[in-house]
């Protein structure tokens, strides 16, 4: 019998594709992935649904590995499960946490009715689903600070790792109920011999690797680890290997927000107030990347890094850029059966996705009023799940009959906003004014004098000052190129 032609893989019409699959020369298989890469679904993505029953922001969204549920987690401290096809919730409890719950996951190989979720209040909690219906939550650990992210391991119905802004990085057995803490991710010695805590926001595993974990956060660096290597004793961290843009290498003033690897080993990293860049496997700087005494700019597809009196080419990361990341801390992800493309959120409210080959834009969706954080692809089709600051969840899928128009990144218009985003933070001087405002008036007793007046109007101005610079006003006020825009350079 004549063995089914595997064709290369340069680019094909869908078409050809068709073809070769009913004639045998395509293996069936190849055929259903190469399909559902296609991007010419990419071009099709509108909104199938809204999921709509939250009462407050909803900061986590993930498919089952079935991908017939989805689970969302809110600001209102609920956990849902959803019939993401038809909008039914298939069921909803309190999490457990006092305060917003920032990720929940399904465990691998439970038929998913064990959920762990952490958050705000620094928990994480295990909720397993009873025979009635009854969700109770379990108690597992707990950061001293927020807990933004968990990361499963890939098959593991029981091992899971949690990262939190107290750089405390833990290890959890289903088996035991036990958190394990594994290290403190610390910035360097400074020169008064004193470390600080990375606060971390992301943390991930290789697919291909399940013994290296990432995580990044109030720092330039992602860092890996090979847990095999770790000695579990608590102590300061030890990464195998660090990564950052040569250009980005001992900025101070940009951090980490989302972390993700492919299955190809690569490790993509967003940065707030900066880029998405895309690392090759083992294209880190070492464990030690301070050792890198001079780096020069890139050359070509290449970054001369002198250390230790070795000059080493390593290939430079491929960036994607044109998204907006400043105020809040939002995730990266690729998208597609082989990880063709990356997605991300963004400030002005649209969905990214560029071709992850060549960073190619692709698209910019609008999918939130004000801020998209969490973008998840469904784990076998071209489907999309995203939220942010709005109280719902929308699902994506390449179902509009016309393709969408080719749009130029620098021609997005920037988007009036239609919400707030309240972040605003007392300057010292207005504390210090309060403070004397308050003195003086406990010194002078009930008499009004003109004296307070004036302090009063001062401090109103002051109060102004602030929130004109913070806040844009919903009304009559349309953004320009501000930290709620899109970057158009």
């Amino acid at each position: 019998m004549r063995r089914p032609w595997k064709h290369p893989t340069t680019a094909r019409h869908g078409a050809a594709d068709l073809c070769l699959r009913e004639v045998g020369l395509l293996l069936p298989r190849r055929f259903a992935r190469r399909a559902a890469a296609s991007e010419d679904l990419v071009m099709r993505l509108q909104v199938h649904r809204k999921l709509n029953r939250h009462t407050g922001c909803v900061n986590t969204v993930g498919f089952n590995a079935d991908g017939d549920t989805l689970i969302s987690g809110s600001d209102d401290q609920m956990v849902m499960l959803w019939d993401w096809d038809t909008g039914a919730i298939k069921l909803q409890f309190h999490s457990g946490h006092s305060n917003n719950v920032f990720q929940a996951r399904f465990m691998p190989y439970t038929n998913d009715q064990t959920i762990v979720t952490c958050a705000a209040d620094g928990e994480v909690r295990l909720a397993k689903i009873g025979d009635g219906g009854d969700v109770p939550t379990t108690l597992l650990g707990d950061h001293d600070g927020r807990a933004h992210k968990l990361a499963i391991e890939p098959g593991s119905p029981y091992i899971f790792y949690s990262c939190g802004e107290d750089g405390l990085v833990q290890h959890f057995d289903l088996r035991t109920n036990t958190a394990t803490k594994l290290f403190q991710c610390r910035n360097s010695l400074s020169k008064s011999g004193h470390s600080s805590n990375i606060h971390l926001n992301a943390i991930t595993i290789d697919p291909r690797n399940p013994n290296l974990l990432a995580v990044g956060g109030s720092n330039c660096y992602a860092r890996v680890y090979d847990i095999r290597k770790y000695k579990w004793d608590g102590s300061s961290d030890y990464p195998s290997d660090c990564y950052c843009p040569p250009h980005l290498i001992g900025n101070r003033f940009v951090g980490i927000t989302g972390l993700a690897f492919s299955h190809q080993s690569e490790l993509l990293i967003s940065y707030n107030n900066e880029n998405i860049y895309l690392f090759p496997k083992n294209g880190g700087l070492g464990s030690d990347p301070k050792s890198s005494v001079k780096i020069e700019a890139n050359k070509g597809s290449k970054s001369t890094i002198v250390s230790s009196g070795e000059d080493v080419d390593r290939p430079a990361p491929l960036m994607y850029a044109g998204h907006r990341n400043c105020e809040t801390v939002k995730g990266v992800t690729f998208i597609g059966p082989n990880h063709e493309y990356v997605a991300s959120g963004s400030d002005c409210g649209r969905l990214f996705i560029w071709r992850k080959k060549d960073g190619k834009f692709l698209r910019a969706m609008e999918g939130d009023e004000c801020v998209v954080n969490c973008i998840e692809p469904h784990p076998h089709t071209m489907t999309i799940a995203s939220s942010g600051i709005d109280n719902d969840v929308k699902i994506w899928t390449p179902t509009a009959t016309e393709r969408a128009p080719v749009v130029n990144i620098e021609e997005l218009k920037p988007r009036k906003r239609r919400t707030k985003l309240w972040h605003f933070s007392l300057p010292e001087e207005l504390i210090f004014h309060v403070l004397a405002s308050r003195r003086r008036r406990q010194a002078a007793g009930d008499d009004d004098s003109s004296e307070d007046l004036e302090d009063s109007t001062g401090l109103l101005n002051l109060v102004l000052r602030a929130a004109e610079r913070d806040v844009l006003s919903d009304e009559d006020e349309e953004s320009s190129e501000d930290s709620g825009d899109c970057s158009l350079n």
